[in-house]
């Protein structure tokens, strides 16, 4: 897994310091803000695995920067830090959309755990599937082509085969086009048209022959109405990628 970049939104300084130090010592990628404004822009960025989030913050509180953060990354993991009293912010924000919270005082052991649980949940690498079968075919997705029985190829761009893979790695789950945008092409979505997802997906559709909807066919990738897409029945891991694909 590769280094997970972490945003820590937290006014006291003593309190930014430990976590800070305690997340690079684990091997993270941190980039420390002391208020809600701040935040909020470093929180937004392109990149950000995870953000830990004070509620009481100057300038803007955490669960603003919660609310804005939400409508322009919904995807991305958020952990509340808030103090032992705030039950009713915490209740609020997890409504709202956080992932998690920890209570302070909190030791560097605890916060970590969490984090860790996190991530292992939200970042899954769409290089973790090298083989995909469709049909008669052969995804190659570390090649970047479609090899068909009868000796035709087509080529996949860096793109649709990130693109491809990183869906086939999630295939449990519908997948939003904000979180293909952040974690395909590592850009955030305040103020992008998704529309680049669809444009990729109509072009990956015609190159895996995709039947889109035939009812004689499963297909390779299904939209999810208002939400984005998932891969479809037609693609099949082979046996020896299972393991390759749950590690």
């Amino acid at each position: 897994m590769p280094k997970a970049r972490i945003v820590v939104v937290e006014d006291e300084p003593a309190i930014r310091r430990g976590v800070s130090d305690a997340l690079r010592l684990s091997g993270y990628d941190v980039t420390e803000t002391a208020d809600g404004a701040a935040g909020l822009r470093e929180a937004g960025s392109a990149g950000v695995d995870l953000v830990l989030l004070d509620i009481m913050l100057p300038k803007r509180d955490g669960l603003e920067v919660l609310s804005e953060l939400r409508r322009t990354n919904p995807t991305r993991p958020v952990v509340l830090l808030t103090a032992r009293g705030s039950e009713d912010d915490r209740v609020r924000g997890l409504r709202m959309g956080a992932d998690d919270y920890v209570v302070k005082p909190f030791s560097a052991k605890e916060l970590i755990a969490r984090v860790e649980a996190i991530l292992r949940r939200t970042m899954r690498p769409a290089a973790e599937v090298r083989l995909v079968e469709l049909g008669s075919g052969t995804i190659d997705l570390l090649r970047r082509e479609v090899r068909w029985a009868g000796g035709e190829r087509a080529d996949l761009s860096e793109t649709e085969a990130a693109l491809l893979g990183y869906l086939v790695s999630n295939r449990e789950r519908a997948v939003s086009r904000e979180e293909l945008l952040s974690r395909v092409w590592g850009i955030g979505t305040a103020g992008l048209e998704t529309r680049a997802v669809d444009m990729h997906v109509a072009r990956l559709r015609a190159k895996l022959r995709d039947p889109a909807g035939r009812d004689d066919q499963p297909e390779a990738i299904v939209t999810v109405r208002a939400h984005g897409y998932m891969a479809g029945r037609a693609l099949l891991v082979p046996a020896q990628e299972q393991q390759v694909v749950r590690s």
